[in-house]
């Protein structure tokens, strides 16, 4: 959790600047953390923009297919696939990997967008940590997924207006192998 600035940036506590992709690349490049999964949740403004979200006029196709069960694999599924095909030789480190591989990012706003947090503290992470507790060993990747839909889903009032905004993350991958946490 940190302030972000216009250009994304996370505005440490010592009023220095990094950018979030600095931080991943440092930690990708460590040689002890090769093949292991590396997640950063970054809980901090990208920009200035406020997401009003679509209003009651959108189309009913689209209302339809947010609210539709998935009917072909999920990413998650495919991914999960693939590692079964490699077989056991896909387990463990991997010697000579992309240094950007195995690294998984939520962004608490997309880019150039605000990210809400009040005194309760921020719905992204609280959906989180509801999410988690209602399935801990679930596919993280899915799960994210499930905590996306809720954040969208959450009308927010932020600290300088009245009007109701609409929030969602930013979720990237470079994971290779289907990610699960154990209780």
């Amino acid at each position: 959790m940190a302030h972000g600035g216009p250009q994304g940036q996370l505005l440490g506590a010592d009023g220095q600047e990094v950018q979030p992709e600095a931080l991943v690349q440092e930690l990708s490049c460590c040689g002890v953390l090769q093949g292991r999964p590396k997640i950063f949740l970054l809980q901090a403004c990208r920009g200035g923009h406020r997401d009003t979200g679509v209003g009651p006029t959108a189309l009913p196709w689209f209302w339809r297919w947010l609210q539709a069960r998935p009917a072909t694999p999920s990413h998650a599924d495919v991914l999960q696939i693939y590692a079964h095909a490699q077989g056991s030789s896909s387990r463990g480190s991997t010697p000579g990997g992309p240094d950007q591989a195995d690294i998984l990012t939520v962004y608490a706003a997309t880019e150039g967008c605000v990210a809400y947090r009040d005194e309760k503290g921020s719905d992204f992470i609280q959906t989180l940590v509801e999410v988690l507790r209602t399935d801990p060993t679930g596919d993280l990747l899915e799960l994210l997924t499930e905590v996306n839909r809720r954040v969208c889903e959450l009308d927010v009032l932020g600290p300088d207006s009245d009007e109701r905004r609409k929030a969602c993350l930013e979720i990237r991958s470079s994971l290779r192998r289907r990610l699960c946490l154990q209780a």
